[in-house]
């Protein structure tokens, strides 16, 4: 008898160790978006399929790998500006936020961060003097007893600060992530799940997946690039990110066996094409852009604007047609609309290709000048460099790397060589001149209006405009 009781307590044990073993595993869910760009109009659908992804596991977690901001005049141009964003993150229930470049838009990153109900994490920003109310630089979540630590990270351009304009980055102290974040590694040893928030960008991502193994997971954005469910692991680390927009959004799947992730998984949904809309949302939605104002027609196109050059090369004109120009310069970065059906232009349609206040500006130049300028703006890559309307570029690619540019040339309207010597008159923008190290602020002198403001006037005095075709770069490979 005592033998048979024995193999009982036995067999109990065995079953109590395997109940605690299996209660030890737990699979956490995740949503991860990027590059939001302010696109409420696809939020109904994103709000349904938070609600659908709940009911698998009301620990969800959504994040954000920041750029929320910036690109519908609705969300931008209200008061307190990008106030529809925060309201319908806080709606949808966002955890957590990077901030990203586009978050410093319109120098109100503090307001917003008061009028959200997330935290924001970035671990290679800080203030020399206000602090950021709701920014951590990194947030720990408690995911239905799983210890999950959110580590955020901004991107730095050549300058050393996020591309965002100048004036916005002032009290603000920045340094490289990858300085930065080897700081964590000790404390991720507390937790049982990491998370890189990154607005870093894809290729810096792989970077810190090869300089951080012990991350677990990067979210990340800035490139806008979408990836697969069959993105491979980069040295043992998952990235996910998205194209901008709301095009689709992640649900990743993390299993955690006894304080480690055994297995990743990320899966990609269509946001725009999902069957169901939450309807509070939805309402919310409508009651942001019932503005009239921004339906007034300002001009009309007579065919499509098929291309992003196409609608450069008329916001060009209009610099130079309404700011006296012998050149107008835009960059790429300053233009969010790709394209745009024939038929009425409206206010709105203006105001989503120039989102971003910018002033404009005109500066006499040498060619050797304009040629410097430019070359350093856009050297990095063919889609950075900028647009222009009276000079025509020539880029040459290399063999190896269809994106990186060789060398360029610069041709008058006539087919001439630029001259190197002689001066034009530059219209652009107030952000294109305020990243020209060598310009002074002497020569750069304020036209006292918007450069959007200089697009409607061209539109109202044309009245009908046709840029079908037009283009103002030239590729060729070496």
């Amino acid at each position: 008898m005592k033998r048979f009781l024995g193999k009982q307590l036995i067999l109990v044990l065995l079953l109590v160790v395997a109940v605690t073993a299996g209660a030890q595993r737990r699979q956490i869910h995740i949503v991860g978006a990027n590059d939001m760009h302010a696109a409420i109009e696809y939020f109904p659908q994103l709000a349904a399929i938070i609600d659908s992804l709940r009911t698998i596991d009301p620990a969800l977690l959504v994040l954000s790998a920041g750029d929320n901001r910036t690109g519908n005049p609705v969300n931008d141009m209200y008061i307190p500006s990008a106030y529809p964003m925060v309201a319908l993150m806080n709606q949808v229930g966002f955890n957590v936020s990077a901030i990203g470049n586009h978050e410093f838009d319109m120098n109100s990153l503090e307001t917003l961060m008061g009028l959200s109900n997330f935290r924001y994490v970035c671990a290679n920003l800080a203030t020399d003097s206000i602090p950021l109310r709701r920014m951590r630089h990194s947030q720990q979540f408690d995911v239905g007893g799983v210890r999950v630590g959110v580590i955020g990270a901004i991107e730095l351009g050549s300058r050393g600060t996020p591309d965002a304009h100048p004036d916005y980055l002032k009290h603000y102290i920045f340094q490289p992530a990858k300085d930065v974040l080897g700081e964590y590694e000790e404390l991720s040893r507390q937790w049982d799940v990491t998370i890189l928030l990154s607005h870093l960008g894809y290729e810096d991502d792989i970077q810190m997946a090869e300089q951080f193994p012990w991350i677990d997971l990067i979210v990340g954005g800035h490139s806008h690039t979408q990836l697969k469910a069959d993105e491979p692991l980069h040295n043992g680390v998952l990235i996910t990110q998205n194209a901008n927009k709301l095009k689709q959004v992640t649900h990743i799947t993390l299993t955690v066996d006894n304080g480690k992730v055994i297995d990743k998984k990320a899966e990609y949904i269509d946001v725009r094409t999902f069957p169901k809309k939450n309807k509070v949302v939805e309402n919310m939605v409508k009651s942001f852009n019932d503005n009239p104002e921004f339906k007034r027609v300002v001009g009309r196109c007579e065919t499509p604007f098929e291309t992003h050059e196409e609608i450069a090369c008329m916001v060009c004109d209009a610099y130079m047609e309404e700011g006296h120009g012998d050149v107008g310069i835009v960059n790429p970065g300053g233009l969010r609309v790709e394209s745009l059906p024939a038929g009425d232009i409206t206010l709105l349609d203006v105001l989503k290709m120039d989102p971003f206040y910018n002033q404009a500006v005109a500066i006499e130049m040498t060619g050797q000048e304009i040629y410097d300028m430019v070359w350093a703006y856009g050297r990095s890559s063919r889609y950075h460099f900028p647009y222009m309307r009276g000079i025509y570029t020539e880029m040459t690619l290399t063999m190896t790397n269809k994106n990186k540019i060789q060398k360029v040339r610069l041709l008058t309207s006539d087919g001439q060589p630029l001259k190197m010597k002689k001066k034009y008159r530059v219209v652009t923008n107030s952000y294109m001149s305020s990243t020209c190290k060598f310009l002074t602020p002497d020569r750069i002198k304020p036209l006292n209006e918007q450069t959007a403001d200089m697009v409607i006037r061209f539109l109202k005095r044309h009245g009908t405009v046709n840029y079908l075709g037009e283009r103002c770069q030239g590729v060729s490979e070496d």
